[in-house]
Order: structure tokens, then C-alpha cells, then sequence
């Protein structure tokens, strides 16, 4: 970044406010110039207190200087004062606040939309795994099937599952563990040929 002249010191009122250099279309060179080296710390110190590092604070003084040499080009600066650069700082540290909060926005965007496709995939994966539950059922023994789906599927009591299969209760759960065991042995072997 460039430094202002230690040795050059004017007050604000010195070319820029006589009568001759009051409009911008006049502005000459040497007054632009005076002026910069006398409102760059001012313009600065103004941006840095505000800003989260020293190198957004820079851009956003140059930013400020860029914008007043336009303005000047287009004869749109009402007068080059340093009150006027620093309107115009104000200005474009307002810019750099609305584009770190659309920045924002659309970081927080992107973290639902990824927690949105997780959703999605675990439901692909819930689907999955149900029609695999499925298609193990269906792959075992009819009375091994009917106790299960009693059991786990419908939520009946062995009790329950016991009347509907017209078994004792005793009957019922050694039924139960044999067609849990043969319901895990289909269930990895599909797992390991879906793999």
C-alpha cells in the first residue's frame, strides 16, 4: 500500500476549496495527489477499525481511492475533501459487509443442500435395506417368515404370535430362534453378493 508523504502536510482547505479548484472537473493532478497523501491514513485508520484484517482494509482504501479518480473522471466528485473520501470508504466497507454476507448466505446454502443429499442418500439407503429385508423374507421358509413377520413387523407379543400360529408359547419361541438365525444366514449371504 502506498504511504503518505511525511513531509508534505496542508490543511484540507489548501487547493481544493478555492473558488478556481472547486469543481471537480478542475482538479488537477498535484491537488489530487495532495489530497491522497493527506487523507490515506485518515481513510484508512477510518476502514481498518472496522474491517477483520488489515489486508481487506487496503483493498477496500484503494477501492475508495480508485472510485474518487472516477469520479473525478466523470465530473461526478461534488468536492475532493477528505470528508468526501471517507463517504466514499463508508461506502464501499458497506459493499464489503453486503458481499461477506451474501458469502455467508451461500456457504450456509451449500451446508444444507449437503445435509439435504445425506438425508437423500440415507433414505436411498433405508429403501434399500428394506426391500433387502424383503427379499430375505421371502427367501425362507414359510413358518419361519409368518413368525417373524408377527414378532417384528406387526410388534405382537410371543403370546400373541403364539395363538396366531396355533403354537404353545414354548413352541413359538424356539420357532422364533430358529427363523432368527435363518433369517440372519440369508440376510449375509445377500449382503455379501449385494456387495
Amino acid at each position: 500500500m502506498l504511504r503518505a508523504s511525511e513531509s508534505r502536510r496542508s490543511s484540507d482547505d489548501e487547493s481544493v476549496s478555492d473558488p478556481e479548484g472547486a469543481s471537480a472537473s478542475r482538479v488537477t493532478g498535484a491537488q489530487l495527489l495532495a489530497v491522497y497523501e493527506r487523507a490515506l491514513p485518515q481513510v484508512y485508520g477510518y476502514l481498518r477499525a472496522r474491517t477483520s484484517s488489515a489486508a481487506v482494509a487496503e483493498d477496500l482504501t484503494s477501492e475508495t481511492f480508485l472510485a474518487a479518480v472516477a469520479a473525478i473522471q466523470r465530473d461526478a466528485a461534488p468536492q475532493l475533501t477528505v470528508a468526501w473520501l471517507i463517504t466514499v470508504a463508508r461506502n464501499k466497507l458497506v459493499d464489503q459487509w453486503r458481499r461477506e454476507e451474501r458469502d455467508e448466505r451461500r456457504r450456509f446454502q451449500l451446508l444444507e443442500s449437503a445435509d439435504a443429499d445425506d438425508a437423500a442418500e440415507d433414505e436411498a439407503d433405508a429403501r434399500f435395506e428394506r426391500a433387502r429385508v424383503h427379499a430375505v423374507l421371502e427367501a425362507i421358509g414359510a413358518h419361519h417368515r409368518a413368525a417373524l413377520t408377527l414378532r417384528y413387523l406387526d410388534g405382537l407379543s410371543v403370546p400373541d404370535v403364539a395363538d396366531h400360529l396355533g403354537r404353545t408359547v414354548h413352541a413359538t419361541e424356539a420357532l422364533l430362534v430358529r427363523a432368527r438365525r435363518a433369517f440372519r444366514a440369508r440376510y449375509d449371504e445377500k449382503a455379501r453378493h449385494d456387495d
